[in-house]
């Protein structure tokens, strides 16, 4: 080997060292050397609904998705974001074409029109019709709180007494309310290096909030329990456990004080993963009340929550690091809470659920 060989192999190992040494927050990604059982989980134990679902059903190709749920065991999937009128239509339409029992659909509601004369009551008979044409829910999305404005330019409530009659419509017709509320509170945090959401935020600056953008984590919330304690008739799922996965002390408290709250898992799997006695306790407790939820369409990170749930497994990864840096403990369930989790409990609030779908008992 000559001189300038050596001399660049050992230049090599200086500039690698060097960069080992120089590796950023996000770089770092260390595979863990502990030795303990494992036990992945690529398809769920029993029949699941995925309650917390978005696709755009208007002429997709729905048996793509199918393949998926049949490789995961997933029975059901709830479309959130079905629309309203003809897109409602046209989407309960390729439903019933190709797959009738293998997908339910929500509605949603257009409030750009929110402060014009006897517009609830407007929404509120949209409402209706979309539901008989096929809507089983109706879906509220974050923006409500966050970004929706009357005609005045004005932030929406959640809690706006304008809107009292779609929720009252809700109770009436007898269907559920998915409402998703703010975000995460970390992301109205400051963003220093006491924030578990630094490197989410970093990734993603637009998730980024000021303490009152446009209102602080503690209104918005507060006015989406004000919502629950105003209609009591109307069945709301809190979507992402309402953001207390990470207290669930607290989470029990609105339990007890909102039995018409029920919650889903949906993107908090995480929070739940590294707490695995607590969490699993919160579960014995509320069993009846909780509703798996995946939100996005991602067939490839399924498992991470079917292993959460159904395994005593210890200190496994997370599929995004950017979510959740720690590691995942499993919550072991017994068979009958993970049934009531995966379809049970929604069979409760969707009637229109094939019952043939799911085992007798």
């Amino acid at each position: 080997m000559t001189k300038t060989a050596r001399a660049f192999i050992l230049l090599s190992l200086i500039l690698g060292t060097l960069h080992a040494q120089e590796l950023t927050f996000e770089e770092y990604n260390p595979e863990s050397t502990l030795v303990v059982p494992s036990n992945p989980v690529t398809r769920a134990k029993f029949p699941v609904v995925d309650v917390h679902s978005h696709h755009n059903m208007v002429d997709k190709d729905l048996s793509v998705v199918v393949r998926a749920m049949d490789t995961l065991n997933l029975a059901v999937l709830v479309n959130l974001s079905g629309g309203s009128g003809e897109k409602m239509k046209d989407g309960i339409a390729n439903i019933k074409k190709n797959y009738p029992t293998r997908f339910l659909q929500f509605a949603n509601v257009n409030f750009s029109e929110v402060g014009f004369p006897n517009w609830g009551n407007r929404a509120a008979a949209q409402l209706k019709e979309d539901h008989a044409n096929g809507a089983v829910g109706l879906k509220i999305f974050k923006s409500l709180g966050l970004r929706n404005n009357d005609i005045y330019g004005n932030r929406i409530p959640v809690d706006d007494p304008r809107l009292d009659p779609i929720w009252e419509m809700c109770a009436t017709l007898g269907i559920p309310v998915l409402i998703h509320s703010a975000d995460p509170k970390s992301f109205w945090d400051p963003m220093d290096s006491r924030n578990e959401r630094w490197l989410e935020l970093k990734t993603r600056p637009r998730r980024k909030r000021n303490a009152s953008d446009p209102a602080p984590w503690e209104q918005i919330i507060a006015e989406q329990h004000n919502l629950f304690r105003k209609h009591p008739k109307t069945t709301f799922i809190n979507a992402h456990m309402g953001w207390y996965a990470n207290n669930l002390d607290r989470l029990s408290e609105l339990m007890e004080e909102f039995p018409n709250m029920y919650v889903g898992i949906g993107a908090i799997i995480a929070e739940l993963g590294r707490q695995p006695r607590r969490a699993k306790a919160f579960f014995t407790t509320y069993q009846d009340r909780i509703l798996f939820g995946k939100d996005s369409w991602q067939p490839s990170e399924f498992p991470t929550y079917f292993r959460v749930l159904e395994t005593a497994d210890e200190y496994f990864p997370y599929h995004k690091k950017y979510h959740a840096f720690w590691a995942m403990y499993g919550l072991d369930l017994p068979d009958s809470i993970l049934k009531k989790v995966y379809y049970q409990n929604a069979l409760k609030i969707l009637p229109s659920l094939d019952r043939s779908l799911f085992p007798r008992h």
